[in-house]
């Protein structure tokens, strides 16, 4: 089934979910960077994991300095999240998705992102408030897909 609506609204549907998806990922990315303990974020999926409570691992002496380390593991990923979501918006603006070359480029790219973000999420922490965040970022590239096969 087609939908019948002119050329422009179809190129909305498409370049803006992918840009928002792009501004997201900096959201997420703010987050992890400026949060003072961004491991907390996600506390009881990571609690899961270790199988036990940071209260508990932190208070070993030979793990004193872990909450330094992974305030450098968490600002490095928060960092890389927002580099992924600046390269996304920028690519979307320079690109205006106007050929279909740029469409099927980024579509591939952030299909291949999410899928391994889901596979992180769903094997490895599977009670994560951020898979809200994957299910409306999916939601948008389906949109986004599905109007680039509208234009």
């Amino acid at each position: 089934m087609a939908i019948t609506m002119d050329q422009k609204k179809i190129h909305n549907f498409i370049w803006m979910p992918l840009f928002l998806i792009g501004l997201s990922a900096v959201v997420l990315g703010l987050g992890w960077l400026i949060h003072p303990e961004p491991w907390m974020l996600d506390q009881p999926p990571n609690e899961v994991l270790l199988q036990t409570s940071f209260h508990t691992l932190f208070a070993d002496d030979i793990n004193a300095h872990l909450p330094d380390y992974l305030l450098v593991i968490y600002r490095f990923f928060g960092w890389w999240v927002i580099s992924i979501g600046l390269l996304t918006m920028t690519y979307i603006q320079v690109t205006k998705m106007g050929t279909a070359l740029a469409r099927n480029s980024i579509l591939g790219v952030l299909l291949i992102i999410l899928i391994g973000v889901a596979y992180m999420v769903f094997n490895f922490i599977p009670l994560s408030p951020f898979k809200i965040a994957l299910y409306l970022q999916s939601v948008m590239w389906l949109t986004s897909a599905y109007f680039s096969t509208q234009l």
